[in-house]
């Protein structure tokens, strides 16, 4: 089968290798779509620590089921399927006090070790694979661990219905969080982007009206500051700067992947004064089900989220697409559209 593999950083290449069986545990699903996430461009680049390589990278996919192990009994051949990435170990300290998202021994489908769904077939353990409805595409399928992050960010702001939103940053992840927060009963979403093609699409084919390329542009609208402002950039200076945004006793949620090692800057006095709290929030944790929900509810709008597509054949292209930083999610599937 057809397959991207990186065999160390900087070295990517579509190859054939062979198609995998499953474990007593596991599933076989033929991928369907999956998306290219900036974290596999991390681990092309060699900046994703907890990779091994050589990887099958691919993390955010869905597929239909073509074979079972001999142990599983809740899935059969045909069903139509998700899959959440993360492989905690289920008995380390965090594990085992229901922090599976921040284990010891870490692992996730093509981001760890565990080969993964820019591939024809991939096997995954049955505990991860979650069935979905009939009326959602594969491309939706492809956005449910996406969107399932972006659940877990919400899961530690704990919002309240009425609150203000600001997203820093209107790519994918900045525009999946917008949608999000309208969804949990926003009262005001705002997006702040360097890039005005950006915030034309957000102004235009989302239905955010309140955009800007700086916060001094939406002082009239939340003359307070927001109470709920997430770093969606992954941009350190921007993680730092995004404090001066948020309303007293609001939350800064650092949800974009900032380079290891950069430090961020803050005044503390700010932070004691105003009761701020800055939160992390760390891939999937009890969020993938949720995040089925909300896009089958269609909150989530899948074919203006989903720019391109391309074949596995084709993903040098499909990656230059994502580094150009035209388009939204850019996803690689059984046929390119």
């Amino acid at each position: 089968m057809k397959a991207v593999m990186v065999d160390e950083p900087g070295a990517v290449r579509v190859l054939d290798i062979p198609k995998p069986e499953p474990g007593p545990d596991d599933v076989v699903i033929r991928v369907g779509a999956c998306g290219i996430c900036g974290t596999d461009i991390h681990i092309i680049d060699g900046e994703f620590p907890p990779t091994v390589y050589p990887i099958v990278i691919g993390h955010e996919f869905g597929g239909d089921v073509v074979a079972v192990g001999a142990d599983v009994e809740s899935f059969q051949v045909g069903d139509r399927v998700g899959v959440d990435p993360t492989l905690n170990c289920g008995a380390c300290y965090f594990c085992q006090r229901g922090m599976g998202n921040l284990c010891e021994r870490w692992n996730a489908v093509g981001v760890g070790h565990h080969p993964g769904g820019f591939a024809e077939y991939v096997s995954v353990p049955a505990h991860v694979v979650y069935p979905i409805p009939a009326k959602l595409s594969m491309k939706a399928a492809a956005l449910i661990e996406p969107v399932s992050c972006v659940v877990r960010g919400f899961h530690r702001l704990q919002p309240q219905t009425g609150e203000t939103y600001l997203t820093y940053g209107a790519g994918p992840m900045g525009l999946l969080n917008a949608q999000v927060a309208r969804y949990n009963g926003a009262s005001l979403v705002a997006l702040i982007d360097i890039n005005p093609s950006r915030l034309d699409r957000a102004r235009n084919e989302f239905g955010f009206e309140n955009v800007a390329t700086r916060l001094e542009d939406l002082e009239e609208i939340a003359p307070r500051g927001f109470d709920n402002v997430i770093e969606a950039t992954g941009v350190t200076k921007v993680a730092e700067m995004a404090i001066d945004a948020v309303k007293r006793r609001g939350k800064l949620l650092l949800f974009g992947v900032c380079p290891p090692g950069e430090k961020a800057s803050y005044d503390a006095f700010k932070i004691y004064n105003e009761e701020i709290s800055i939160l992390g929030t760390m891939a999937v944790l009890n969020s993938y089900g949720p995040a089925i929900d909300i896009i089958a509810s269609g909150a989530i709008d899948v074919d203006r989220m989903v720019t391109d597509t391309y074949t596995l054949d084709e993903f040098p292209a499909a990656l230059q697409h994502v580094r150009s930083g035209t388009g939204l999610k850019i996803q690689v599937a059984e046929t390119s559209k």
